[in-house]
C-alpha cells in the first residue's frame, strides 16, 4: 500500500451559487465519503484554498484503484466532482509514528 495525494475539481454541473453542503446530492456524497473513510481508503481530506478543490490523502495499491473507487462517487456521475490530480506521496514525517524510520 502506498498513500497518495488526490485533487478533487469541481464538475461543469456544480452550481457555484450554492455551498457545498446544498449541492445536488450532498447527502449521498457524504455517505460514500465516510464509507471510504471506515475502509480507511480515505485518510485526510477537505476543501483547500477557497474552496474551489478538495485534497484528499489516501492509501491505496495503485492510482486504478483510486480511480475505480472514486468513480463510484454519486457525484461523480451526477458531475459534480471529479479527479484532478493523482499523486503519489512519500511520507517522510508522521508525528503519529514518531520514533520509526522513513522509508
Amino acid at each position: 500500500m502506498s498513500f497518495f495525494v488526490v485533487t478533487m475539481v469541481h464538475g461543469p454541473r456544480w452550481d457555484s451559487s450554492r455551498s457545498i453542503r446544498e449541492q445536488e446530492g450532498w447527502d449521498q456524497h457524504a455517505a460514500f465519503m465516510d464509507q471510504l473513510v471506515a475502509e480507511k481508503l480515505v485518510i485526510l481530506g477537505g476543501p483547500i484554498g477557497d474552496g474551489q478543490r478538495v485534497m484528499v490523502v489516501v492509501e491505496a495499491g495503485n492510482e486504478n484503484e483510486i480511480k475505480a473507487r472514486f468513480g463510484e462517487d454519486p457525484w461523480a456521475a451526477m458531475e459534480l466532482l471529479r479527479i484532478g490530480l493523482i499523486e503519489p506521496w512519500s511520507v517522510w514525517l508522521d508525528a503519529g509514528r514518531a520514533g520509526q524510520s522513513a522509508e
